[in-house]
């Protein structure tokens, strides 16, 4: 028996006809011009396949890198998600310098609903992880919470005032007393 390498004669460069003969169908979409083409010395004849019609094969679909399509993929799925919670309460845009007032459910009693009043001073945007920082005042100590704005757990959020603020993030706020006196 002879090895694979021993049966293989030659590799050259064909033309277009005689490379054609020699390939599968399916290859015979793309143009053969300085293709190689690989022949064996058991045969030098025409292979059988080459006598059959060529059907047209649409060409193979390129993917891009499969964490591109991953992650756009994530990205739909965040959108409808946020959608979806949208359609069923009423979110109002929310910035920083806004006070508001919270309704939240606590997870251990699910029958208690507490009230939060306090400053926004940060906002993330990240789709259904958007998050808020709310810091208010609880005996004089200010405390700051932060909370997902898709939460299930949040009931109702109303805008009380709107202060203008000139940041994105009001983190200069821990160093005051009371911010949500008039200044």
């Amino acid at each position: 028996m002879q090895s694979l390498l021993g049966k293989i004669r030659c590799v050259t460069r064909l033309s277009t006809d005689s490379c054609a003969k020699l390939l599968p169908p399916w290859a015979a979409v793309t143009p053969a011009i300085g293709r190689r083409c690989i022949t064996s010395s058991s045969s030098d004849s025409v292979p059988q396949h080459a006598s059959t019609p060529v059907t047209e094969i649409s060409p193979r679909i390129k993917f891009k890198r499969l964490d591109k399509t991953a992650r756009n993929i994530m990205q739909i799925l965040d959108k409808e998600a946020v959608e979806e919670v949208r359609a069923h309460r009423e979110i109002p845009d929310i910035k920083p310098g806004y006070i508001i007032q919270l309704k939240v459910e606590t997870p251990e009693n699910k029958r208690r609903i507490s009230t939060l009043k306090g400053i926004v001073i940060a906002r993330r945007n990240a789709g259904l992880n958007t998050t808020i920082r709310l810091r208010r005042l609880i005996t004089g100590i200010g405390v700051e919470s932060l909370f997902p704005l898709y939460s299930p757990n949040i009931k109702e959020i109303k805008v009380l005032d709107k202060k203008k603020v000139r940041r994105a993030k009001l983190y200069y706020l821990r160093d005051r007393l009371n911010p949500l006196k008039n200044k």
